[in-house]
């Protein structure tokens, strides 16, 4: 076989890269070693940056989201027993955020290559990358009993922090930075009306928390919790307890309980690799960087690597500026970098550390109430949490 972009993993940068490609008439095969029931059913993220959304848009797959997501203007953050809101459309010139989860961006990608045609291999095992600084890279792997070797041009590792991708970059050639955090987040998905109209972030003597939702019906709850806990430790009634603890009194007062559809807990860590790419491989999303979820970054970044590493093929495949892919790895991690101090600081600020005593705790409420106390704090946090722009590629 042979297409001009292999594409590795169909996840939602996958699906997002091929479907951008596929229409700019840029050929793609998609290999995934999950089936798509697998991937569907991962729980993740659900606040899309303006950036991400418009790219959904460009790549003809928004319909639903316009007609299902939510779309935020702004978001609290509570701390000393008191709730700040961020403007973000009024601090930003009018950006906002989507609140549409990252299963249905999946299933509205899914869809659209289908509807393409364009071809995809589910299931796929023994994956491997060769000859990636060569003249004819290739992707070899078995698909229903039978051994396939795919010929492309360039290959696009979106297949996550334990893909093949990044383990097929010889030893020695990346830099890795990684910080793994002492706790977690467990996480509840229950049929009840969200708390609030928008997200709260809180701050807490007892740990962070977080009020989230999927839509007006269907709402996501997480506490901080010890990295040591264990899921089946926490029934319902103890974990709703515990938020209430720590959202303000009024907020705790109008949360709506019921019984828990998923629950999980989620460890944080930061990780980034330098380069991202190398020969004719590049690294997208959580292949080579991870960001806690305080900031809601994760699937974002994934989205400004694949806008990134679109721009630059359109560019190499209809006007043959082939010097541009050496540039992919540097313009992606300049907004990486970024987006990691940002989800840095929100985590510093909002959770509880091993460490945490009474001085530490008054410091995070003092930053907190510095940043809300001034328009230019209040901005600075705006404009990261909508998104810092893409950059564009030369």
């Amino acid at each position: 076989m042979k297409t001009q972009v292999a594409i590795i993993g169909a996840g939602p940068s996958g699906l997002l890269l091929g479907q951008l490609l596929h229409k700019a008439g840029i050929d793609n095969v998609i290999i995934e070693r999950q089936s798509p029931d697998y991937v569907l059913g991962r729980i993740r993220a659900g606040v899309l940056e303006q950036g991400m959304v418009d790219l959904l848009r460009e790549a003809g797959v928004s319909a639903r989201m316009e007609r299902e997501g939510l779309v935020h203007d702004g978001f609290e953050l509570a701390f000393d027993g008191r709730l700040e809101r961020i403007d973000l459309r009024g601090l930003t010139g009018g950006k906002t955020v989507m609140v549409y989860g990252q299963t249905e961006v999946t299933r509205d990608l899914m869809e659209a290559r289908v509807a393409c045609g364009a071809p995809s291999f589910y299931n796929a095992s023994e994956v491997e990358l060769h000859e990636l600084k060569g003249e004819q890279p290739h992707v070899t792997f078995t698909h229903q009993g039978q051994r396939i070797r795919l010929d492309c041009q360039q290959i696009a590792g979106c297949d996550g922090f334990h893909g093949v991708s990044r383990q097929s970059i010889p030893a020695g050639v990346l830099k890795e930075f990684e910080r793994v955090y002492p706790f977690g987040w467990l996480g509840v998905l229950a049929d009840t009306p969200p708390v609030n109209e928008e997200l709260i972030y809180a701050n807490h003597e007892r740990g962070f928390a977080l009020c989230s939702m999927r839509s007006p019906t269907r709402t996501r709850y997480y506490v901080q919790v010890s990295s040591e806990e264990k899921v089946e430790d926490w029934s319902d009634e103890r974990f709703w307890d515990e938020l209430k603890r720590r959202l303000p009194a009024q907020t705790a007062a109008r949360l709506v309980t019921g019984p828990s559809i998923e629950k999980s807990i989620a460890p944080l860590r930061s990780f980034v690799v330098e380069p991202m790419q190398y020969g004719r491989l590049f690294l997208v999303g959580d292949a080579a960087h991870i960001v806690p979820p305080t900031g809601a970054k994760g699937l974002n970044l994934a989205a400004s690597d694949v806008n990134t590493l679109y721009r630059i093929l359109l560019k190499v495949h209809q006007q043959g500026r082939t010097e541009l892919l050496e540039k992919y790895s540097d313009i992606c991690l300049r907004r990486i970098w970024k987006a990691e101090r940002f989800s840095w600081w929100m985590t510093s600020m909002l959770h509880r550390f091993p460490d945490t005593d009474a001085f530490s705790q008054r410091m995070q409420q003092t930053e907190l109430d510095y940043f809300v106390g001034s328009e230019a704090g209040r901005r600075t946090i705006a404009e990261n949490y909508v998104g810092l722009p893409y950059e564009a590629v030369e």
